[in-house]
């Protein structure tokens, strides 16, 4: 049986792979493929955005061997900052209520 954490591992893996490859390389991300991605697997987080450049800006930041593609290292990178801004809100909201 494995653990929480395994399971949030193969989580993520399937969910980049679940996505990835519908167009040019199956193991990296196209704008599109990341469009779809964030907007099915990231509602909240893309919930009251009003920039139609979001994703081009996302993609940019993400995109560090700018090849025009997201990999799954660029998109654990996106995962990993969204996650520490979930838990730097998470605490922060913990010290207002005294906790």
């Amino acid at each position: 049986m494995s653990t929480p954490l395994e399971d949030a591992m193969n989580t993520l893996i399937r969910i980049f792979h679940h996505y990835s490859g519908k167009e040019g390389d199956r193991y990296k991300l196209s704008k599109a493929e990341l469009k779809e991605l964030l907007a099915s697997e990231l509602t909240d987080f893309l919930s009251g955005q009003n920039d139609p450049l979001l994703v081009d800006k996302i993609m940019k930041d993400l995109d560090s061997n700018k090849d025009n593609e997201v990999d799954f290292n660029e998109f654990m990178t996106l995962v990993a900052a969204l996650t520490v801004a979930c838990n730097d809100f998470f605490e922060e909201q913990l010290k207002e209520e005294g906790f």
